[in-house]
């Protein structure tokens, strides 16, 4: 077989780069949220929460009308993320909230519920409505995930799928937002967006357009600044504070038009973030009618899927970078997501996960324990219910080159560029997954990149049967020490069966030894977890060797 020694990173790296080591803790003592924990660290949780709220409300913000939701859903979800989800979960430092990689899923599944884009406000309205009975039916799916231990099924996708899934996610994501920076809402799909760019440009709206290409210039610029005292404010609060009072200083929300270069454009209300004024005006309830159609079970299915695979890998690569090498329980992290997804449907908001960046913030920041995600979503409910003036000032322009920024992380170049350094196989995945989604929809695409790996592996000469079930035998060598041989194949579909019997001799504390010297083929997402599993045993002050590994290339 082929198989270089460079590991595939995690997936979810592409968010943030790569994820560095955990930083050494303050104090030996390990923080928990409980009531001591509460009142031990409270200031720095507090403060934590602060940072990450102002990291949050404009993503938030432009999350939810990417998706074509109103803006306060994406507040709702935060809310309720923050506020309720902490009490279920045990991971201490993921945050709650919508994510930029469900987009594609809110924003297809409202289309197809009849979106109009704001051209008929009665059947957005309803799409919506129709799409919150959908989020609702998810998070139901989430609980029993959690409930019946699935929380696993993150382990079985192939990684090269998942970087091409997430990267495909981005271009869409910059496809669809790049036209709204420059205040354009143009119609098509994500290519022929993309191919329209330089025309958007020539016909941008100026006094638009210029607040988005600032916004943009801030947000991408920003990481150059190495002060860290010059950052104390983060990214995209810095934005809003430098494009609200030029938003106000142009006027964009005033209803009128203006000449530039022999052209005339339009400003208003419609190119600024509408919240209404009552937050209890705000609340939305589902419309279950749309669960008996097919789009209904198609998008119950994408959202339940997609936003578990991402909640549960966010989480994991969270666990790596703790202070404090605290797990988390994924089934009853899984719990919590589905809990919080079903309340957040219920009252009107986006789906959430375990969200990757303002995680990782909120560790930079010095959170210690789960309570700072409380504080992010307490903040955010005082926010919108004291002062939703000022988030109706906010551009959409801006919000837009957030997330362009944000889809441009999921699909850096640089992320193309690695998985071709992995190999070819690896590569032709990726890409059949990137194009697969491009040219159908999530669902489909993941499933042509899992049939591009299995095509790949019938070529590479896996027997049909390695990919059903687990050719493995374990020999007890003493009370302490096992040796699992696999004559056969280590892959992908039959990694959980794998994951299970390590789990339960890593529980027992014994000493391992996987024996591959004989095992015809070997895949990079059975490669890669391995490595993780060599870890966790020598984090407990056991042992995991690998036999025969060095014969493969």
């Amino acid at each position: 077989m082929s198989m270089p020694t460079e590991t595939i990173e995690n997936p979810t790296e592409n968010f943030i780069g790569p994820i560095p080591p955990a930083q050494k803790p303050v104090s030996t003592e390990i923080p928990r949220g409980n009531f001591k924990g509460f009142k031990t660290n409270a200031k720095t949780d507090v403060l934590s929460g602060f940072l990450v709220f102002l990291i949050a409300l404009p993503l938030c913000l432009g999350i939810a009308l990417a998706s074509g939701y109103p803006a306060i859903a994406g507040i709702l979800s935060a809310i309720v993320g923050g506020i309720v989800a902490t009490f279920f979960s045990n991971s201490e430092l993921t945050i709650k909230g919508p994510a930029a990689g469900l987009i594609v899923i809110a924003l297809g599944c409202v289309t197809e519920f009849g979106f109009t884009g704001g051209v008929d406000s009665a059947k957005d309205y309803q799409a919506y409505r129709l799409a919150l009975g959908v989020g609702v039916a998810a998070g139901v799916v989430q609980i029993l995930f959690g409930v019946f231990r699935l929380g696993i099924l993150g382990e079985f996708f192939p990684l090269a799928a998942i970087h091409g899934l997430l990267a495909s996610i981005g271009i869409i994501i910059i496809a669809k937002q790049f036209p709204v920076l420059l205040g354009l809402h143009p119609e098509g799909a994500p290519l022929e967006l993309l191919a329209n760019i330089p025309s958007f440009i020539l016909n941008m709206n100026p006094g638009i357009g210029s607040i988005g290409m600032i916004s943009l210039i801030i947000i991408s610029g920003y990481t150059l600044i190495k002060n860290p005292k010059l950052r104390v404010i983060p990214a995209p609060m810095m934005m809003l504070l430098i494009t609200v009072p030029m938003g106000i200083y142009v006027g964009i929300g005033e209803e009128r038009s203006y000449t530039f270069n022999n052209q005339i454009y339009q400003l208003g209300e419609k190119f600024l973030v509408n919240v209404p004024s009552n937050l209890f005006n705000a609340l939305a309830f589902p419309d279950f009618s749309g669960l008996a159609t097919e789009t209904g079970i198609r998008y119950v299915v994408l959202f339940a899927l997609i936003g578990s695979l991402e909640s549960l890998l966010s989480a994991k690569a969270v666990d790596q970078i703790d202070p404090w090498k605290r797990k988390t329980n994924m089934d009853r992290d899984m719990l919590a997501v589905g809990l919080g997804n079903t309340l957040s449907a219920f009252i009107g908001g986006l789906p959430m996960i375990s969200e990757i960046v303002r995680s990782k913030a909120n560790i930079d920041n010095g959170a210690r324990t789960r309570f700072a995600n409380f504080f992010h979503g307490l903040l955010l409910l005082f926010c919108v219910a004291l002062i939703p003036g000022i988030i109706n000032q906010i551009p959409l322009a801006a919000l837009a080159a957030l997330l362009v920024v944000t889809g441009f992380r999921l699909a850096s170049p640089k992320e193309f560029v690695h998985m071709y350094h992995l190999g070819k196989d690896q590569f032709i995945i990726f890409l059949s997954t990137v194009i697969g989604v491009l040219a159908t929809d999530l669902l489909k695409g993941i499933a042509i990149g899992i049939g591009a790996r299995i095509i790949i592996h019938l070529i590479n000469g896996v027997p049909i049967r390695s990919f059903f079930k687990l050719n493995a035998q374990v020999v007890h060598e003493s009370d302490q020490s096992v040796t699992i041989h696999i004559p056969e194949a280590a892959i992908f579909s039959t990694w959980i069966p794998l994951r299970k019997r390590l789990h339960r001799f890593h529980q027992e504390g014994k000493k391992v030894t996987l024996d591959l010297s004989k095992t015809r083929h070997i895949d990079y997402t059975v490669k890669s977890k391995i490595d993780e599993w060599i870890k966790e045993f020598n984090e407990k002050g056991l042992e995991l060797s690998v036999r025969g590994l060095d014969q493969h290339h």
